[in-house]
C-alpha cells in the first residue's frame, strides 16, 4: 500500500475577523488594570474560551455580569443598545466585532431605513443574527430554510441580508422563495469571503479523500456547515474539537486523510491534530502550506 498522505484545507481555521478579536482581547487583558470579560464566548471554540480564561479573561454572561472594568464584544457583534448600556454603566468597551459583520449590521440599516422588510437568512438565536436584527429594527424576519416563509407576512419590498457563514446555496434558495412574493427585491450578499473560501476547500478535498477530519468548536455554525459540507462528499467524515478525540480506526487504510477546520479554529489546534495523526499513520506525508489560506 502506499504511503497514506495527510492534507490540511488550502484555507482553513482562524479568519481575520477572528484573529483581530483575539488580539484585541489579549491587548486589552494586558494593558487593564481591572478585570476585563468578554460577552458571551469571544468566538465560538470552547477550548480558545478556556484558554482566555487562563489568561484572565473572564465571561460574562450578560451586561449585568459585567459591572466593572473592561468588556469585549465579541466577534459575532451585538445589538446597537447593548453597547450604550455598557458605556452608560461605566464601562470601558473594546468593540471586537468582526468588520464583515459590521457591514452585515450597516446594509441591514441601509434596507430598513428605505422602507423595506429585511429579511436575515441565518440562524434564529445565533448572536449573529440577532445582532443582525438588533440593527435592521422591528419586522426583521429571520429564516434558515425557503419552508419557513410559507406562513410569513411578506412585504411587497423586501431586501435581504445574510448570515456572514451561510452558504450560497441556502441564500440562493430562499431568494428563489422569495422572488414570486415580492414586487422588488434587494439582495446584498454578506456571506464573508473566508466562509466562500473554506466551504470551497473542503468540498474540493473531502471529495478527494478517504477520511476527514474537521477541527472546530460543536457550537460554531460555520465549522457544523464544514462538516455537512465534507460528509456529503466523503461518508467517513468526522467533527473534532481536540486532537485527542481522533479514533485511530477513523484513518485506517485511508490513503488520504484531509484536514478542515472553522475559522474560529487556530493554527496551533490544526498543528496538534496533524501531529496526532502523524503518530496514528507512522510515516505519513504531510501537505500542509502554513502561509496561504488562513486569513
Amino acid at each position: 500500500m502506499e504511503r497514506t498522505l495527510i492534507e490540511v484545507a488550502g484555507h482553513a481555521g482562524v479568519c481575520y475577523g477572528v484573529e483581530r478579536a483575539l488580539r484585541m482581547t489579549r491587548d486589552a487583558a494586558a494593558a487593564a488594570e481591572r478585570p476585563v470579560r468578554t460577552l458571551g464566548p469571544l468566538i465560538h471554540n470552547p477550548r480558545v474560551v478556556s484558554e482566555l480564561e487562563a489568561a484572565g479573561v473572564g465571561m460574562a454572561d450578560e451586561l449585568a455580569d459585567a459591572d466593572t472594568g473592561t468588556v469585549v464584544i465579541r466577534a459575532h457583534g451585538v445589538t446597537p443598545s447593548v453597547i450604550d448600556r455598557a458605556r452608560r454603566g461605566g464601562l470601558d468597551v473594546v468593540d471586537a466585532t468582526c468588520p464583515y459583520v459590521a457591514k452585515v449590521h450597516r446594509a441591514a440599516e441601509r434596507l430598513a431605513t428605505e422602507g423595506f422588510q429585511v429579511v436575515v437568512v441565518g440562524e434564529s438565536g445565533h448572536p449573529e443574527v440577532e445582532g443582525i436584527v438588533g440593527h435592521a429594527g422591528p419586522g426583521t424576519l429571520v429564516v434558515s430554510d425557503p419552508a419557513e416563509l410559507a406562513g410569513a407576512q411578506i412585504s411587497r419590498r423586501v431586501g435581504v441580508v445574510v448570515q456572514t457563514t451561510q452558504t450560497d446555496e441556502n441564500l440562493a434558495a430562499v431568494v428563489a422563495a422569495l422572488v414570486p412574493r415580492a414586487t422588488e427585491l434587494r439582495v446584498v450578499n454578506t456571506i464573508c469571503k473566508a466562509t466562500h473560501e473554506r466551504q470551497a476547500s473542503a468540498a474540493e478535498l473531502s471529495a478527494r479523500a478517504d477520511a476527514m477530519i474537521v477541527i472546530g468548536g460543536r457550537n460554531s455554525g460555520n465549522t457544523r456547515r464544514l462538516v455537512e459540507i465534507c460528509a456529503a462528499r466523503c461518508a467517513r467524515t468526522h467533527h473534532i474539537e481536540d486532537a485527542s478525540e481522533i479514533d485511530p480506526e477513523w484513518v485506517a487504510r485511508a490513503g488520504l486523510v484531509g484536514v478542515g477546520a472553522g475559522a474560529s479554529t487556530p493554527a496551533s489546534h490544526i498543528e496538534q491534530v496533524v501531529d496526532a495523526l502523524e503518530r496514528i499513520v507512522p510515516g505519513a506525508e504531510v501537505s500542509w502550506d502554513r502561509g496561504v489560506g488562513r486569513g
